[in-house]
């Protein structure tokens, strides 16, 4: 299924004969580098879409992952290393291209997985093959819950974590709620945790719809939404079609007259609407202006400026941090051996969010990284800045573990490797 990039092909792949030129002319200095041109490549599995509603998204979140092998000179364990990247056109499609990246590529592991059921349909796969895979841009709750599984890590926070953050912040402009959420598990979820959010403080329902992936016209949508009189429209929509229904809401005289809120949502897609239709309360996993970032991601935003000349989407730092995960764990392993790899992304740690350390639970392999809760600036005059950091959590230990829910409350059940 799809085409395949990898650093030798594609619009936006690394050029492996360019990357190691440098390394050819020291190779007297330094003969590791004659035994690396002789080794067979590391291959790295990337699935993002190629087509269809996610391309804005996957297009940064592959650049990231790019940005990530190229600023280790394009090896790992002295040996040329590639990214091959396939398609991810529906969950089917997904599953067919990792299976082939398994068995026809022979990679030492995945990254992708730009929609939730993109990523359960690779997780799938990486747990039969046993192979490690990174899910990047995946927030529906059950990928680290129910369907969790020993090969499988998750970097984004799962719809669960954003929604108790962002909740708050909606009720606090009013009670009175519309949820317009998609057909699929991420939409579901959202619709699933705010409602029961709302139930549980006092709030009131008003509204709630499913939309159909890849649905263009929401005026039908909007004029329900009108009727109701919601205090706050809580969305669960991505990609295109977040974009497609903000453009609709703008033209209709929608904004600015009744708040929209969602969780988990990319620079790509308000980038998409344009700075007069762009409007909405959000969390995110990052954001380029932040101040919190710390120095590797600042030098990492400057990097990937001077390649794309534009600054990096949340997508590109997604694609960019989870890779690195993957490729800092082959560095670690000392090995290409999947048992050794996920051993290595167990232990892996980093810090973020001021001093706190931050890692994958072992439990369920969820990350307890940081939720950037982001409102669109009243007048936006950068045509990249479009947001202002209204909150960053957690911060402390206490507040993650109260974040992210006790083990207890998990419906992981991991097995053994």
């Amino acid at each position: 299924m799809g085409d395949e990039t990898s650093p030798r092909s594609g619009a936006f792949a690394i050029n492996r004969r360019n990357l190691l030129l440098g390394a050819t002319a020291g190779a007297i200095a330094m003969p590791w580098v004659s035994r690396a041109h002789a080794a067979e490549p590391i291959r790295i599995g990337m699935l993002y879409g190629k087509t269809g509603p996610i391309v804005g998204q996957s297009e940064h979140l592959a650049q990231g992952s790019f940005l990530a092998l190229e600023q280790r000179g394009g090896t790992l364990l002295g040996r040329p290393t590639e990214i091959v990247w396939l398609d991810e056109p529906n969950p089917q499609g997904a599953q067919q291209n990792a299976e082939r990246l398994v068995g026809e590529h022979k990679v030492a592991g995945l990254v992708g997985g730009a929609l939730s059921s993109h990523a359960f349909a690779i997780s799938a796969v990486a747990k039969k093959a046993k192979v490690p895979f990174i899910a990047t841009n995946a927030a529906a709750d059950a990928l680290t819950g129910a369907s969790c599984n020993r090969y499988t890590f998750r970097t984004q926070a799962p719809v669960e974590v954003q929604a108790r953050v962002l909740a708050p912040q909606a009720a606090a402009i009013g009670k009175k709620w519309y949820l317009l959420t998609a057909a699929y598990a991420f939409g579901q979820d959202v619709k699933r945790f705010f409602g029961q959010y709302a139930k549980d403080n006092g709030g009131t329902i008003v509204g709630a719809d499913d939309v159909p992936v890849g649905t263009q016209d929401f005026s039908s949508f909007i004029l329900k939404i009108r009727a109701a009189k919601p205090d706050v429209v809580i969305g669960g929509i991505a990609g295109s079609d977040l974009m497609g229904f903000l453009k609709q809401w703008n033209e209709l005289g929608m904004r600015g007259r009744i708040p929209f809120a969602e969780i988990a949502v990319g620079n790509t897609d308000l980038w998409g609407v344009g700075p007069e239709a762009a409007d909405g309360l959000y969390t995110s996993t990052w954001y380029y202006k932040n101040p919190a970032n710390p120095p590797d991601e600042q030098a990492m935003t400057a990097a990937y400026e001077k390649k794309y000349n534009r600054p990096p989407a949340d997508k590109a730092w997604m694609g960019w941090f989870g890779t690195n995960i993957l490729l800092d764990s082959i560095e670690a392993a000392g090995s290409t051996d999947p048992t050794a790899v996920v051993n290595a992304i167990e232990r892996w740690q980093t810090k973020r969010g001021g001093t706190r350390e931050i890692s994958f639970r072992p439990f369920d392999h969820q990350l307890t990284s940081t939720v950037v809760v982001l409102g669109v600036k009243p007048k936006i005059t950068d045509k990249w800045d479009f947001f202002d950091v209204k909150a960053e959590v957690p911060k402390t230990e206490a507040e993650a573990n109260a974040l992210y829910g006790p083990e207890s409350a998990s419906a992981c059940k991991m097995e053994s490797i």
